[in-house]
Formats: structure tokens, sequence, C-alpha cells
């Protein structure tokens, strides 16, 4: 396929609010890519150039684009900066200059070459590498169409934004093999998986919806969804729907997934799939003594540790462990220790599909326990009174509470059935919530006051319902300085220009800037009340 006939396929996009709509154009786009272009064109289409868990950023600045765009078509930069001024945009900028320029190749380069060449550009680092990669954007939009360079110029400074996710692709997917979203709870399965749009869409495209899940299978080197714990409101109804259940203290740390291969292999995600580099787990280094296996995919929880008075402490402290400077300082103030729950891989068997109880055998026969990575403890029961006797112990010892375990269980990402079920100290406590939400980030407005310095003074939140998100509260409170920071941080790489289609806001309520639907928080709050102008109908009373 020619980049210039994606393009056009990019404008009918650009110019659709219907997700409904979204999803047949991209089901039709896919019709007409072959199965050697499909994956780069979902990463393309999504603004990137591999999963999200791959980490590869193209670190170009707009101001970089701004000088590759006047290279390109032999303008000053001042002139740029000034058009750029006058639209907002960087993409309608290179456009109008392409247009009146008319510098633009002949020769229309296809979408794996431009794919190609924004890779190497992305991948390019070292001395100089900042004015290869300006000159390489100005090469590489010299060669294409208006249309074209419109786009491609907004992939690199992450402004793309058509206003749908992974999640739409699939639905695409679906809507390719099918004719409608039939096949979409196969597609999630798969995704959760191996959550890789790009090879999932090969897949699809090359062998079918029928045979494509064969080659979905647990990688060392690919994250797996995480399985995420429901709630129930008390020990015999925990009892009544599960049977025997395996007991055990709920930490209130970091989610990690850890991927180990002998010699030195070694990758760490996060419950949201995001990479962390190893060189934030130090502790990490010497993991190989403690596992007696060649591979394995870890399900583990960081918690941080009082080095002195040798006892966990809050989920607060250990979060100042993931910046990405002073990691050695830290590290011996609070160093972490990393209890093991469960295994989801060993010598290139998936245990997906094993009992809880088996894998929790298969992981004792694994791991040897250290001041580094450890097996969390657990009880085998089926009695209510001795679930609530462990859940005041853990309490009492300073967990966060408990996770209940149904025994026979399969490891199934996501929140789904009661397999897993936690139950906090919240429960007990009057006139709050029974648990702590989860909660999707929604967008955030700049602050007032001392919050001007954050450029954040409050996030709106909301829950998935009914295939929407809907609001459910607007969070100020119940963070530090900086936390603030790092949630500033994070929120300035997820901005949009527009509201997401699957946003279901009130006109009073819609933020300064919007974000992606990508970062879940837990929120606790006081009790839930009715509201006129939340759309979930609910809102949280004192969120934090």
């Amino acid at each position: 396929m020619k980049f210039s006939d994606l393009a056009l396929f990019l404008e009918k996009l650009e110019a659709t609010s219907s997700r409904i709509e979204i999803t047949k154009i991209l089901a039709n786009l896919f019709g007409k890519a072959n199965a050697n272009e499909i994956d780069k064109i979902v990463y393309l289409i999504l603004g990137r150039l591999a999963p999200t868990y791959e980490n590869v950023v193209f670190s170009i600045a707009e101001r970089m684009m701004v000088v590759a765009i006047a290279d390109a078509y032999k303008k000053e930069k001042s002139d740029v900066q000034k058009k750029y001024k006058e639209l907002g945009d960087l993409g309608l900028t290179a456009y109008t200059l392409a247009k009146t320029t008319g510098l633009h190749d002949l020769a229309i380069p296809s979408v794996p070459e431009v794919y190609d060449e924004l890779r190497r550009i992305a991948k390019d680092e070292g001395e100089k590498s900042v004015e290869r990669k300006i000159s390489g954007i100005a090469k590489l939009i010299s060669r294409l169409d208006p249309l074209s360079v419109k786009f491609v110029t907004r992939i690199p400074v992450g402004r793309l934004r058509l206003g749908f996710s992974d999640k739409t692709i699939l639905d695409a997917l679906s809507w390719l093999e099918k004719g409608d979203k039939s096949a979409k709870r196969k597609l999630e399965k798969a995704y959760n998986m191996r959550p890789d749009i790009g090879y999932l869409a090969k897949l699809v495209k090359t062998k079918g919806l029928k045979d494509f899940s064969a080659g979905i299978k647990p990688d060392i080197k690919a994250p797996i969804a995480p399985m995420l714990a429901q709630r129930l409101k008390s020990p015999e109804e925990m009892v009544a729907k599960m049977g025997l259940v395996s007991v055990e203290p709920k930490y209130d740390g970091l989610r990690i997934l850890i991927h180990y291969k002998k010699p030195d292999y070694l990758r760490t995600y996060t419950r949201n799939l995001n990479f962390i580099d190893k060189s934030v787990f130090p502790e990490l280094a010497s993991l190989g003594k403690c596992i007696k296996a060649d591979e394995v995919i870890l399900d583990t929880e960081a918690v941080g540790m009082d080095p002195k008075r040798q006892r966990l402490v809050d989920f607060q402290t250990t979060m100042q462990r993931r910046r990405k400077h002073g990691v050695t300082a830290k590290s011996g103030d609070i160093p972490l220790q990393f209890q093991v729950f469960d295994v989801l891989l060993k010598d290139g068997q998936s245990l997906l599909g094993e009992k809880y109880v088996d894998r929790r055998a298969i992981l004792e026969r694994t791991i040897i326990n250290g001041p580094i990575i450890k097996i969390d403890e657990h009880t085998l029961t089926n009695d209510p009174r001795e679930i609530k006797k462990l859940h005041k112990k853990y309490l009492k010892l300073g967990f966060e509470g408990i996770i209940v375990k149904k025994a026979d269980s399969h490891y199934v990402s996501g929140r789904t059935g009661w397999r897993w079920v936690k139950m906090k100290e919240v429960e007990t406590a009057a006139g709050k919530l029974a648990d702590t939400i989860d909660c999707v980030v929604m967008g955030y407005t700049t602050g007032k006051g001392k919050r001007v310095g954050f450029g954040v003074g409050q996030f709106l939140a909301g829950i998935r319902a009914a295939g929407k998100i809907k609001t459910i509260t607007k969070v100020g409170t119940g963070l530090t300085d900086e936390q603030f920071r790092e949630l500033k941080s994070r929120l300035t790489k997820l901005e949009v220009k527009d509201k997401p289609l699957e946003y279901d806001v009130h006109k009073d309520l819609g933020p300064d800037f919007w974000v992606q639907p990508s970062l879940v928080v837990e929120l606790a709050a006081d009790e839930v009340t009715k509201s006129p102008k939340h759309t979930a109908g609910l809102a949280l009373r004192f969120p934090r």
C-alpha cells in the first residue's frame, strides 16, 4: 500500500466522530492491507512504531520538527514558527507549506518504507543524533505528498490523536472477519495474553479468526495482562461463590511482572504493562541465584522495606523507587522486596491453564526465598470465620488487607469471574466505602496557588460502564507534592487534542486537558452519593 493511500484513510478517520463509523473505516483499511504491512499500518495509525511495552520513542521535540519542516521546504525557521503559531498544529503547518512549495517527490513511498525510515530515525542515538534525526525527517517528508506530510509530521511528536485505541482495533478486526463485533471477546482474550496489537492483526490477516489463536501463547519477551481481583462484601459470600480458597496478605506496593531467562535476560513491567528499566530495580541483579529454572514469568508485588525497623513501608514511600535518578541512594534508603505469588511460565511451558494450587506448588519448587525475593504466605480454607481471623491478623501486622483466591482457578487476565477477591481495611471503617475503586484518569485541570508549580490541580476520573467511560469524581487531594509532579509528567505524555470518543462527560465537567484512557488509579472515598452531573449517576464523596 502506498502511504498516500493510507493518508486518505487517515483523513476519513480524522473527520469521523462516530465509533461505529471509525470501526468500519478501519475494517475497510485492514481489508485492503496485505499481511506483510498490516502490523506496520496498525502501529502507525496509533501514532507509534511498536507495542507500548517495547518503549520505542522518537525523542523528537516540536522545535526539532519545526527545523525539519523548514529544511524540507527551504524555508526560514522563523517563517515555519510563525505559521505554526497561526495554525496551532505542526501537521497542518507542514501540509500548508507542502502544498505551496510543491517539492515532494513523485516516487510515492510505500507504508513499509515510511515505517522503516521512521523506526530508523527513532532508534538513532549517540553523538549528533539530534542533527541526524532532523535531517532524516526532512528527507522523508520531502518525498511525501501534502496529505501524507500532515500525518507523518504528527507521529514523531505524539500528536496524531485520531481518537481511538487498541480496543477499537480489536473491534475492527472482528468487523473485518465477521461483519460485526461478535469476535471481540475472543480477540480480547488473545490480546491480554499477547498485548501486541500489530502482531495480533498480522495473525488474523494470515490465519483468520478460526486459527489465529494458535500463534498466541506466553512469551518471555512479551508481557501478559495481569489477573485482577474482584470485590465481595463478606467472607461468607466468598466461600459461597469460590469454595476452597487461598488467603494471602495484600501488600500495598507496586505490582510487577518479572520476565527472567538465564543467563541475564531481565525485563519488568507494571500492571498497566509499562516497561520499567532494570536499572530501577538493582536488587534484581542477583535474581538468577534465587530461581531454579532456565526461564520464568513471575507475578509479584514490590514492597519497600524500612531497613532499620525491618518493616514494610507505605505505598507513597515505595513509589519513590519509581524515580529515574538517584536510584542507588534510594535503594539503600528504601530497599525493595519482591513478594512472589504466581508463576505464569516456566521453561517454555505456559502455566495459565493450571489450577492455582498447582501453580503455587510449581512456584515453591522454583523460588529460593531470600531477602530480595520471597514467596508470600498463604492459608487454604473454606471457613468464613478463618478468613475473618486472617483478615484481622494481617491488618494488625500492617498489611492492606487480604487477597482471597479460588484454589482451582486458572490465571485469567483482567477482572473476570470470582477467581480472586480482595478485602481491605476500609471494610470495617464506619462511614467509609467498603473498598477502593479503580478509575480511569480522563483529563486534568491546571493548578492554582501552590499547584501552579505542579501543572495539575485536579484530575477527572471515570469508570467503565456500558461501553463508555463515565465520570464519577474529580480528585485534588491525597497526593504528595512529588506524586503531583509525577502525575503531571505521566499525563503530559497521554494528552490528546479532543475528547476521546468513549468518554461520556457532562458539559460542565470538561477538564483543561484531555488524556488517553490508559492511566488507572485506585481511589478511596468516604461514601458514594447520587449525582445529577457525573455521567455514572454517582459521585465519590471526599475522594483521595
